[in-house]
């Protein structure tokens, strides 16, 4: 159900002059420009002074998703190439964990370059490892059954099972049982670059997209607000005794999709895999209670990156559904569609009051029909998640999220946002102007006029969320 809203997307669109966009980085992470706003802007620095605009006490929330390299090329006997994007794995190979430590063969959904000229069977390539490893665990050239003494020759096939409407499941196969999929697309995958960067990938690439602290392999773009951060920034802010957090959102393809619909909700936002444990949902709730109790005083959670910030908001709104339908508390597959964040419903009933479901508000009725998410507390809709995720005996939490998150949308658990200058008609653009309102376009003149580098190698922005 879509929400009953009119959002025209010439609305977001700005000129964007070829000059602004970064198509390198730059010559050290935390040398980047920083643009500070609250309310307006208030500050230009660099991320080498970050911490000195983040609240003390402050709660960063960082995503740890690792880039893998996935775009292969095989090249045919004609000498042509055909290029292999992979985007996702199949459900047979769900969660993406899974779907990396595979060994012999696993399937992918990928886009295919040159699929008209893809005609055999199958593609094949080969390549040479020096010391393949089990269970990331590294085994001696002795232990394996080569007498190559410069290590081992491994051939990958790729396959194509079927069409998926402008997509292909292929199969991936190899003849080493010690090798996993992670190792392979290591081997012969490159890192993909935005589609803007027209350009072969680069050893400076394989260090630089790809942030300090990339941990969990799944996404097909980085996490690019992150991309500033090192050691002595984490520093800086431990110095402020802000926590630092992690949860891993695998970012896709559809990040760089464009919104081509003339009004924003007819678009069809992408959905994303993300994963957060139970300690750091419970520190979370630990935040809400402070903040329900003491506001003043309470810790600010900042997101560092749209990917962070829209698992953040997601988070609350699982919340929102387990407490307004209670059918869902037997159903382990709990995920966010599109538009639950703005039309809350459960079977026959579009709208219910939070309070006839709260135990101690059972003098409520639900004659009282204002929209039930306003009522509910940050603290209370984590809590039920994190009950639900304990009778699932669930350690953490991995789901995927559909959030758009448009002008109008009231954020719940996020206090501040750092991140990147966003293209015109973007999702991601939408996300600034719902904290920002309309002056998101001063913003963005400002940025082009004083010369600051946009898009994923670019520069960046700390907002304050107001509510």
């Amino acid at each position: 159900m879509k929400p009953p809203i009119s959002l025209p997307i010439q609305d977001f669109d700005y000129d964007l002059p070829d000059q602004s966009i970064a198509y390198t980085p730059a010559s050290n992470r935390s040398g980047s420009k920083l643009l500070v706003w609250n309310k307006e802007i208030i500050a230009e620095s660099t991320y080498n002074h970050i911490a000195n605009f983040i609240p003390h006490k402050a709660a960063l929330f960082f995503n740890n998703s690792k880039v893998i390299a996935a775009r292969i090329h095989f090249q045919k006997a004609n000498n042509s190439t055909i290029e292999i994007f992979c985007l996702e794995p199949s459900t047979k190979y769900q969660p993406i964990s899974i779907a990396m430590q595979a060994t012999r063969k696993v399937e992918w959904i990928c886009l295919v370059g040159g699929a008209k000229k893809w005609k055999e069977d199958f593609l094949e390539k080969e390549f040479e490892i020096n010391q393949p490893s089990i269970n990331g665990e590294n085994i001696g050239k002795d232990k394996l059954d080569n007498n190559n003494n410069n290590g081992v020759t491994i051939k990958v096939r790729a396959k194509k099972i079927k069409s998926l409407e402008g997509k292909f499941l292929i199969e991936f196969s190899w003849d080493n049982d010690s090798i996993s999929f992670s190792e392979i697309i290591e081997h012969i995958g490159s890192i993909p670059l935005p589609p803007y960067i027209q350009r072969a990938t680069t050893e400076e690439d394989k260090d630089r997209y790809q942030t300090t602290y990339a941990k969990e392999e799944g996404s097909v773009a980085a996490p690019t607000a992150g991309l500033h951060f090192n050691d002595a920034i984490f520093k800086s802010l431990a110095e402020k005794n802000c926590s630092i957090n992690f949860i891993s959102l695998h970012v896709g393809a559809g990040t760089f999709m464009p919104v081509k619909t003339d009004n924003i909700t007819d678009h069809e936002m992408h959905a994303e895999v993300f994963e957060i444990n139970i300690s750091t949902l419970t520190d979370l709730i630990d935040i809400a209670k402070q903040k329900e109790l003491n506001p003043a005083q309470y810790t600010p959670v900042i997101a560092v990156g749209t990917t962070t910030l829209r698992t953040l908001e997601t988070l609350y709104w699982l919340g929102v559904k387990l407490i307004l339908n209670p059918s869902l508390e037997e159903n382990k597959d709990l995920h966010l569609v599109q538009w639950d964040a703005y039309v809350t419903y459960n079977e026959g009933d579009n709208e219910l009051n939070y309070e006839s479901h709260n135990k101690s508000n059972n003098n409520s009725t639900n004659n009282n029909k204002s929209n039930a998410t306003h009522s509910i507390p940050v603290k209370d809709a984590l809590v039920t998640l994190l009950s639900w995720m304990q009778s699932h005996q669930m350690l953490s939490l991995i789901t995927s999220t559909q959030l758009m998150i448009v002008p109008g949308y009231k954020f719940k658990v996020a206090g501040g946002l750092v991140t990147n200058f966003h293209q015109p008609k973007s999702t991601l653009l939408l996300i600034i102007a719902a904290i920002t309102g309309n002056k998101w376009k001063n913003i963005y003149q400002h940025a082009i006029k004083n010369q600051y580098r946009f898009l994923s190698y670019g520069d960046g922005c700390y907002f304050a969320i107001n509510e």
